[in-house]
């Protein structure tokens, strides 16, 4: 019954504030002409439209990629960077190569593992057709392309690019992402493996087979720009390390993911950080914060909007944004209705649609994934909205892990601040279906 009671408490409690979110929501469409500018995106020639009204421009930065965004109410780059993803046949072939084995080697080794060479094959090739019609649409318009493969993405080709473009899912789509500060320069995700791959941040699944499609909409403005909210992050303290581990392109085993770190530390001498550092990388979906051996509980200190600080213990912290709030926080979160008596299932889905929230709102939902509550550790709030997470380690072989791609050290005495500041949100395009 106790537990009954506290997920009733816990589903009316959020219940309640997502309807306060949408009156609130409500009260500022009917405030006027100057909200409805602010917060609500508009197609590109009807917010073009309606801004000139105001004496305003449809793009704040003076950047050549915002120059191009107010023409016509509609965008076009000249120069395109296209990250294109490491399929897993193109993995496994890497994998292997330093063996020196040849192609039948490594069917017969993908054979003994249970793996399906044909069906790895086939999905690479469907995979590098989708991409050929891709940059042939960008070239057959005149635009510039640079086509790199996710190992060859950095700064230096973002700041080249009027856009980026991601082909492949959804964690290419972060990859390049989480390389762009750039507020007025878009990150567009391409699905180049629909059949396998969900591509909630990409474009429409139809657009994979007909990008010009897609490229006539950018150029007449028949889309909105959305600017999806990121995390930034600040740590100060001991057992901290700024260098990242990045884990993109590397499938580490829990011994190669500390030693990773380890190597990291010894390079880098300024280890040690009294202030609190601004860290590199901005979080499109979530950042975790645990121990690296899942089975080892994390004990770490927690204070949320200030308040005071709690001492925890649980499988880890998860705080995502709005983009994330449908990818692994909804899945810590969800009540399955197999979980909850039949009486109780009517309210499930209402519940996890509570959990649910705009990628453009500027807050942040944090989860304590099973917390350990006894006389000695509480855990007050389990779940909610939040402007700002801080967290004081103490665990000893820990991480805080950005994307699920980059990785830092987080071991005892390293603090986190984790915020969303609107000036690092992502700009991203979207169509219609």
């Amino acid at each position: 019954m106790s537990s009954a009671r506290s997920f009733l408490c816990g589903y009316f409690c959020l219940a309640s504030r997502a309807a306060a979110r949408r009156s609130l929501l409500l009260c500022q469409r009917a405030a006027g002409l100057s909200s409805a500018l602010s917060g609500l995106p508009l197609l590109g020639g009807a917010r073009r439209r309606l801004l000139a009204l105001r004496g305003l421009s449809p793009a704040g930065g003076s950047s050549a990629a915002g120059q191009r965004m107010a023409a016509g109410g509609g965008f076009r780059p000249s120069r395109v960077a296209v990250v294109v993803k490491t399929t897993r046949y193109e993995f496994e072939q890497q994998r292997y190569r330093f063996a020196g084995l040849s192609e039948e080697d490594l069917k017969q080794l993908l054979a003994l593992k249970g793996s399906n060479y044909a069906g790895l094959l086939e999905r690479h090739r469907i995979h590098t057709k989708n991409v050929e019609h891709l940059v042939d649409s960008l070239r057959n318009e005149k635009i510039e392309v640079r086509l790199v493969k996710r190992r060859e993405y950095n700064e230096e080709t973002v700041r080249w690019a009027d856009a980026v473009i991601s082909a492949g899912g959804d964690g290419t789509m972060l990859l390049a992402a989480s390389k762009v500060f750039d507020k007025s320069k878009p990150v567009i995700g391409v699905n180049t493996d629909p059949e396998r791959s969900e591509g909630h941040l990409c474009l429409p699944v139809r657009y994979t087979h007909s990008f010009p499609e897609a490229l006539q909409k950018l150029y007449r403005g028949e889309f909105r720009w959305q600017w999806r909210q990121r995390i930034r992050l600040y740590l100060e303290g001991t057992g901290i390390n700024p260098i990242p581990v990045d884990l993109h392109e590397q499938q580490l085993s829990q011994e190669q993911h500390s030693r990773a770190h380890i190597n990291e530390r010894f390079q880098d001498q300024r280890s040690d950080i009294s202030g609190p550092h601004l860290l590199p990388v901005r979080a499109l979906n979530e950042v975790f914060i645990g121990e690296s051996l899942s089975s080892r509980a994390s004990y770490y200190e927690i204070s949320v909007d200030d308040g005071p600080w709690e001492k925890q213990k649980s499988s880890g912290l998860n705080v995502c944004t709005g983009t994330g709030s449908k990818a692994w926080s909804y899945n810590i979160n969800k009540i399955a209705q197999q979980a909850v008596e039949e009486i109780l299932s009517i309210v499930t889905n209402d519940y996890n649609e509570s959990l649910v929230y705009s990628p453009e709102e500027p807050k942040m939902f944090f989860s304590i994934r099973e917390p350990i509550v006894n006389r000695v550790f509480s855990s007050s709030r389990q779940r909610g909205f939040s402007s700002k997470v801080c967290v004081r380690s103490r665990c000893w072989d820990a991480c805080m892990v950005i994307d699920g791609g980059t990785s830092f050290e987080f071991n005892d005495g390293a603090i986190a601040s984790i915020v969303i500041d609107t000036d690092d949100a992502l700009c991203t395009v979207l169509l219609e279906e």
